[in-house]
């Protein structure tokens, strides 16, 4: 099992520093202005920055202080949730935004990075306190930590007495982190020795989403689910994470990557560490992130013969939807009319460990879906004799529904006797929702959380190089197997749950439980 580098500070405690900059490689790019900007607003509303902080961006497009400014301005009044915008604070946040035109790939430009820090660390009093961001294509996901490294940005300095260095330098790192098992450990090798494992942050947001930290609190802080949350009582769990648009602007990226690499290999597969792992003795990062690479290695390993009975893949054909015609996945910008990438995934895993063992687990994703949903269901077992029953004639199923997106909340399926004579029972659910439930409180945004857990130092939420290795380890031989021109890609209608032949890795006379956007009321009506 893992054990902490050699250098990691034993005893340090999570706190925000008084000053701070963060570097945002790719400052001109998609996620900045929609997320990352966004996200720091919103923590500027609530006094959660350091006192004093700076953002410096970076990147090729050419702007001054002012223009960049003025760029994101735009993009807080467009991304911003209604009513979160306030021209007074926003100036007031961008007046700490700053611009550096510089090429990432380039080692000449980075004594220029150096310079630029130098004046913003004298501007804010800051003693070197960096963060660095990658916002950029994954293929320099390999390269800029080198560079840091040759003008020694990487380096912390001397620890204090409590084991803190005297200079905050950490690295967040977007998915994907590799292509495969072999590029992932070279890129492991990279940051080894360029960086502490400490200061290494590989982010998935979907880690920071409230709902899916509740997984933990609804198992771990309940006696009645945990006694529950085994192969005895549970028949089988679904996760399914589905979107209703396609690639939009991304296709020379994605169809590099795929729905496998995109959201498998790290969102699903960490949703299911979530779902089966062990509760860790006391809930810090180590301990945490220990039970969940225990899962990785319990996942089962497919043969050949195994992938092609268990694994789906799909990709979008042109159709009507919504009363216009949609695009097939071949005939979107910057892909190849006889591209073979996967927009759809569903597969079957198991878990060898003593609580799961021979429980299937049923993942799926997919583009351009009759709706945008991700959601835990959870199946108990049927009761082991026939007292009760639906007018059919067919028993309840008992289902716990763990709904990540839109309408965030938790809903409890159960049999329920339906008023008057006779002992007719039908379904009925106790329902949690955030929005109603919590106060009024918003779930929250889930890079706002990840960057301020960032900012404090604790790494529970982010993801460690053995968890992302082992994942890879499980995932590899599919694609290895999918190279091979036999290995079927099934086409299915935009607005579509998918291709019919992902309903046959489901077992016995269940199928996939397709989800509405509502959480609540489902039964009443179903909106997409």
């Amino acid at each position: 099992m893992y054990s902490p580098h050699e250098n990691m500070p034993q005893t340090m405690q999570h706190h925000l520093p008084e000053s701070l900059v963060l570097v945002i490689f790719g400052g001109s790019g998609d996620l900045t202005k929609r997320k990352l900007i966004p996200s720091l607003y919103q923590l500027f509303k609530q006094d959660k920055l350091p006192i004093r902080f700076s953002v410096l961006g970076l990147g090729r497009t050419e702007y001054s202080d002012a223009a960049y400014r003025e760029h994101l301005d735009e993009a807080l009044q467009r991304y911003l949730s209604d009513g979160e915008y306030d021209a007074s604070l926003a100036e007031q946040f961008l007046s700490g935004v700053y611009y550096l035109p510089m090429d990432p790939a380039s080692a000449e430009d980075y004594p220029k990075l150096c310079e630029q820090l130098k004046t913003l660390d004298e501007r804010i009093n800051n003693p070197g306190h960096y963060i660095y961001y990658l916002s950029t294509p994954p293929s320099l996901y390999g390269v800029i930590p080198l560079h840091l490294a040759s003008v020694r940005l990487n380096e912390e300095g001397e620890e204090d007495a409590n084991g803190a260095p005297s200079a905050i330098r950490r690295i967040v790192i977007e998915k994907p982190f590799g292509y495969d098992l072999q590029s992932a450990r070279e890129l492991n090798e990279i940051y080894r020795k360029s960086f502490h494992e400490h200061q290494l942050y590989r982010i998935d947001h979907f880690l920071g989403k409230e709902t899916v930290q509740d997984i933990m609190a609804l198992r771990f802080a309940n006696g009645i689910f945990e006694p529950l949350w085994n192969r005895n009582y549970i028949e089988r769990v679904e996760i399914t994470a589905v979107e209703n648009m396609g690639i939009e602007s991304r296709g020379g990226f994605y169809d590099q990557t795929g729905a496998l690499r995109d959201m498998v290999q790290n969102h699903l597969a960490q949703l299911v560490a979530l779902t089966a792992m062990e509760p860790p003795v006391q809930f810090n990062a180590d301990l945490f992130r220990n039970e969940v690479v225990k899962v990785y290695q319990s996942f089962r390993p497919m043969t050949p013969e195994e992938i092609r009975r268990r694994v789906v893949r799909g990709q979008y054909t042109e159709s009507e939807w919504k009363g216009e015609h949609q695009r097939a996945y071949r005939e979107e910008d910057k892909i190849a009319s006889d591209s073979r990438t996967e927009t759809f995934v569903a597969m079957k895993l198991y878990i060898d460990n003593w609580r799961w063992q021979g429980v299937p687990f049923y993942i799926r994703t997919g583009k351009m879906m009759p709706t945008k949903v991700t959601e835990i269901v959870v199946h108990f077992k049927s009761t082991p004799h026939r007292v009760f029953a639906t007018a059919d004639g067919s028993t309840v199923p008992n289902q716990l529904v763990i709904r990540i997106q839109p309408n965030e909340g938790i809903s409890l399926k159960f049999a329920a006797k339906v008023p008057g004579s006779g002992f007719e029972v039908k379904k009925v659910s106790m329902d949690f929702t955030y929005d109603q439930q919590m106060g009024g409180l918003a779930s929250g945004d889930a890079y706002s959380r990840l960057l301020e857990d960032c900012m404090l130092g604790d790494p529970t939420l982010f993801t460690r190089s053995d968890a992302v290795e082992m994942s890879w380890r499980f995932f590899d031989p599919i694609l290895d197997l999918w190279k091979e021109e036999d290995f079927p890609l099934y086409g299915y209608p935009a607005g579509t749950w998918g291709p019919k032949q992902s309903d046959l890795i489901i077992e016995r006379e269940h199928s996939w439980t397709n989800p509405c956007r509502n959480l609540t009321h489902s039964e009443l009506y179903c909106e997409l």
